[in-house]
């Protein structure tokens, strides 16, 4: 009796023992353990994706604006890196293309809206005088990268290079058509969110490209081009944040009486 019932119980444990060897191998890991095995390969795929996007677009437009003056005309050409034309483009605040237009001296400054002429070109009747201007192309070419840069173009005869030198207001109030804006940036400082608000003094502007109005950011060179729009649609209140310390231009578009008046200021972020 004795022998049996040690002979039972050495029996049940090889059986007990068993099941939990098998069950340690076949029981699957812990979801906190590790992904599903079809989201490890989304999130490779994913990640892998980029890597090659970034090694064939190398961070550059794959579209290359250029501009002629003809005619009392600016004309616009986009192509591709390879050179075929490129007409695939998203309405951006009402318009394919936005086209800004400044002196060299930043003194000059026009937002111009060309028109297609054929696959790929842009036309639009100019009245700049004769001087030497950037242009800025602002676009969004679908399924296509694009970085604005400016285009540096001549009006005329004109062959003085003019040196810009901004002077910083000292006041950030101006007056255009009757109407007097005021600039209000929440901080002048490099790196940091900065809200730009406009005191319109009791005035209500239009809407104007889909938007209570625009504000155009540029460098005391002319290089670098930023572009802004409202953060909501009935307060003229715009972010945006300066990656380097220097003087900047702003020039604030807001539309009255269905004229679109611009006003110019000077800062400097320190």
């Amino acid at each position: 009796m004795k022998k049996w019932t040690i002979s039972a119980l050495v029996y049940l444990f090889v059986i007990v023992g068993g099941y939990y060897v098998y069950a340690s191998f076949a029981e699957p890991k812990s979801h906190n353990d590790t992904k599903a095995p079809h989201e490890q390969d989304a999130a490779s795929s994913h990640g892998q994706e980029h890597e090659e996007n970034d090694e064939n677009h190398d961070g550059k437009s794959e579209v290359i604006p250029s501009l002629q003056v003809n005619n009392g005309e600016l004309i616009i050409t986009l192509n591709d890196i390879d050179g075929n034309p490129v007409s695939d483009l998203e309405v951006n605040h009402e318009k394919l293309l936005h086209l800004i237009v400044v002196s060299t001296d930043l003194k000059e400054y026009q937002h111009l809206h060309p028109q297609p002429n054929e696959p790929g070109v842009f036309k639009v009747p100019h009245s700049l005088p004769a001087g030497e201007y950037k242009a800025f192309v602002d676009i969004k070419p679908t399924g296509k990268t694009y970085e604005v840069t400016p285009i540096s173009f001549t009006v005329g005869e004109h062959h003085e290079h003019e040196e810009n030198s901004l002077t910083v207001d000292t006041e950030l109030t101006k007056e255009a058509g009757g109407h007097t804006v005021k600039l209000l940036p929440s901080s002048l400082k490099v790196n940091e969110e900065i809200q730009l608000t406009f005191d319109l003094a009791g005035d209500t502007p239009e809407q104007y490209l889909g938007a209570l109005g625009h504000v155009v950011i540029l460098d005391q060179k002319g290089e670098n081009y930023i572009h802004v729009h409202p953060l909501e649609e009935n307060e003229p209140v715009f972010v945006t944040k300066f990656s380097e310390p220097g003087i900047y231009k702003i020039w604030a578009e807001f539309k009255f009486s269905g004229q679109v008046f611009v006003y110019p200021y000077v800062v400097e972020i320190k």
